[in-house]
């Protein structure tokens, strides 16, 4: 009916134009022009109007009818649409999503009115962003994206990418990793044994080896008598880092005779770019292991260093071949220079003062110009300093401000005792410096001074006056040292073995013996060691508040004398003497800062604790300072120390 209607229009127009033309033809033969035009106008438009209606509603009609298919078509070709679409409202709630969605991830699950944090997890405002997100839905993973639509929707799009995942995953898991690895007691262990003894004990370790590799489809390669090269995939690393590397653990089976253990270190670089630069890693990875004393693994990537292991003694090397050669560089690098400043760390002790003086007084008897530089008002060792000052003079101590002035471009400064730049008496002075050399028998500390000239690592000398003291004998017969400073360099080894008793190897008494030949006076030496009424008390109340956890004993103190230091390490050393102690942690507040003394027997490694809290040290003397209170630093060491006992 609406049709027939709309096809009358048409005869309505030409209807009201003829009446139009009629009515101003009867008007003008009556003479009036103007109702002739009246006329003429007014039926004209009428019909004009029609004619634009009738084709309005035409276009109207045809537009509607193109948009209601383009409509159907959309919904059809989303709903059937390939790849999972969700389309969810301001709220982030799904309100519609297509039959792929529907089969492929949820089956006949009903989702209508799901949060899509349930489905993609709580980063849904990072699907608007360029890259989308990752997510793991079943068994696949899709690359998530959401861009807003009209009327506050939005629409998410599910495109699977598992099969470019697998391939990412297998690059990652196929990554070559480079792994170094020293035997480090091999010449000690094979000294004066017989040939047949050598063969068996060489056979050994090529089984342990083999059994090593072929766990892997990785390579080895044996380039010396004591070092491996070992080519790997990341797939066989993590395993490997789960197990802690128990290569480590199989090694120390195997020995000869009664001789000594075989100890590892393994050196592993990881992530690098190319292959050059995991080496470079591996590298890095197995200095480090050396330089903190063996037996153990140390994992080098692009962000830092992840050790393993390290729980056992280092083994002293019987060769001094290395210390004659750092004395004659040494003594050439002092000759090239105008001055040498001798300095030590923080809160310098008797084996960082002994260390100076002993390395000062040589220099100055070889005609050099040298000075030992240290904050006088902090040190622990004032009764060595007065002791040094009465015998040899007080030229010999020169405070940090003036050494800074004095200090030229061909000047020389010697760190002892040290090997972090953070824990320097002056970091100014050793920035001012532009030849280094470092002097120093601490385990290897992740941060050191890695632009020495000359770096004297020894982790297993008892001290830094043990190393002084070998290099004072390959100096020449034109180098000598007072008593006094053979007596500062006896101090620091005694304080550092606790009168010969820890840390001592044959090569820590033939310092002693060489400087007991040069008349070192060990009475007089433990004089130095006297202490004050207020410190022996201080110690005592430290001992007293100590409480066992797991082994190992923890002394606190309220009190907030100045003095701390010296007996809390004191009592540290006490506490090792009583029954079922393996460790003690004493700790003090001291100008703000929580500061820890460790110390152990040598099957509890101290080092690893105080390292897992910022500290560091030895395997058996450690320390740390933290920027908190002092309970909550105890909580800290309690953590550290379950986590190490689950490790080990």
């Amino acid at each position: 009916m609406k049709k027939r209607l709309h096809i009358l229009y048409i005869p309505l127009a030409l209807l009201l134009i003829v009446s139009a033309v009629s009515s101003a033809v009867f008007y003008m033969n009556r003479g009036s022009l103007a109702a002739a035009a009246f006329a003429l106008v007014f039926l004209c438009d009428v019909a004009l109007i029609v004619i634009i209606a009738i084709i309005s509603r035409n276009i109207i009609r045809h537009v509607t009818g193109i948009d209601r298919d383009i409509l159907k078509t959309n919904r059809e070709e989303f709903y059937n649409y390939p790849e999972p679409i969700v389309i969810a409202d301001e709220n982030n709630a799904v309100v519609w999503y297509n039959r792929c969605f529907e089969n492929e991830l949820f089956g006949d699950d009903r989702v209508y009115g799901v949060d899509l944090g349930e489905l993609v997890g709580k980063n849904v405002s990072r699907l608007y962003t360029d890259g989308g997100v990752s997510v793991k839905i079943l068994d696949n993973y899709y690359r998530v994206k959401a861009r807003h639509a009209e009327a506050g929707l939005s629409v998410v799009s599910f495109v699977n990418i598992t099969h470019e995942n697998a391939l990412e995953q297998e690059a990652k898991m196929s990554a070559k990793t480079v792994m170094l690895i020293a035997v480090d007691n091999y010449e000690e262990v094979l000294q004066n044994s017989k040939e047949s003894d050598k063969a068996g004990f060489r056979v050994e370790i090529e089984k342990m080896f083999e059994k090593f590799i072929e766990s892997t489809n990785g390579i080895l390669h044996r380039i010396s008598g004591d070092r491996f090269y070992c080519i790997i995939e990341e797939r066989h690393l993590g395993p490997m880092m789960e197990r802690r590397f128990d290569i480590l653990d199989n090694a120390r089976s195997i020995s000869l005779g009664e001789r000594q253990n075989l100890t590892l270190s393994i050196g592993v670089g990881r992530g690098g770019k190319t292959l050059k630069e995991s080496e470079q890693f591996a590298r890095q990875a197995l200095d480090m292991c050396l330089g903190r004393g063996g037996d153990q693994a140390a994992v080098k990537t692009e962000n830092g260093f992840e050790f393993y292991g390290g729980n056992s003694k280092g083994v002293e090397k019987s060769t001094k071949v290395r210390a004659r050669i750092i004395a004659t560089a040494l003594k050439e690098l002092a000759a090239g220079c105008q001055t040498v400043y001798i300095t030590g760390h923080r809160y310098s002790d008797f084996d960082s003062v002994g260390a100076s003086v002993g390395l000062c007084g040589a220099l100055r008897s070889m005609g050099k110009s040298a000075y030992c530089v240290l904050d006088l008002d902090n040190t622990l060792a004032k009764p060595l300093v007065t002791h040094i000052s009465e015998r040899c003079g007080t030229d010999m101590f020169m405070p940090i401000a003036d050494a800074r002035a004095a200090f030229g471009e061909n000047d020389l400064l010697i760190v002892c005792d040290t090997h972090n730049p953070d824990m320097l008496d002056s970091k100014e002075l050793y920035a001012q410096a532009q030849q280094v050399v470092v002097i120093d028998h601490h385990r290897m500390m992740v941060k050191h001074i890695d632009n020495a000239v000359v770096f004297f690592h020894e982790p297993v000398a008892s001290s830094a006056c043990e190393m002084v003291t070998e290099l004072i004998q390959y100096f020449g017969g034109d180098c000598r040292i007072s008593v006094a400073e053979a007596e500062a360099l006896m101090s620091g080894i005694m304080l550092d073995t606790k009168n010969f008793v820890m840390r001592s190897g044959a090569r820590t008494f033939e310092a002693a013996a060489y400087l007991r030949k040069l008349g070192a006076d060990t009475i007089a030496v433990k004089r130095l060691f006297s202490d004050s009424l207020e410190t022996y008390r201080e110690k005592s109340m430290l001992i007293q508040s100590a409480k066992l956890f797991h082994g190992c004993a923890i002394a606190t103190t309220d009190s907030d004398s100045p003095e701390l230091r010296l007996p809390a390490a004191q009592a540290a050393d006490d506490l090792l003497g009583i029954v079922g102690v393996k460790a003690s942690f004493v700790f003090y507040m001291s100008n703000g800062q929580c500061c820890i003394s460790a110390r152990s027997l040598e099957s509890f490694n101290v080092q690893l604790i105080m390292e897992a809290v910022g500290g560091g040290g030895h395997q058996t003397m450690a320390g740390a300072q933290l920027n908190c209170p002092l309970e909550e630093a105890v909580e800290k060491v309690k953590y550290a120390i379950e986590d190490f006992l689950l490790k080990s």
